[in-house]
């Protein structure tokens, strides 16, 4: 499945990473793609919508 998730406070790509990390915590074979300058984290992954937004919200993000 394919998200796309809005997270306003994504500011650099040392965040990028630490949420991609995050995601592939809980899904090693997720595909993600954050982009600091769109706010935006395209995520290609087999766990739920809810868990991806966990794993975000643990790492120190919120998701809009």
């Amino acid at each position: 499945m394919t998200l796309q998730l809005k997270v306003p406070n994504l500011a650099c790509s040392a965040c990028a990473d630490t949420i991609t990390k995050a995601i592939k915590a809980v899904d090693a074979t997720a595909t993600v793609t954050a982009d600091p300058k769109t706010k935006l984290v395209s995520i290609e992954t087999e766990a739920s919508e809810a868990v991806v937004k966990q794993a975000i919200t643990d790492a120190g993000y919120s998701v809009a």
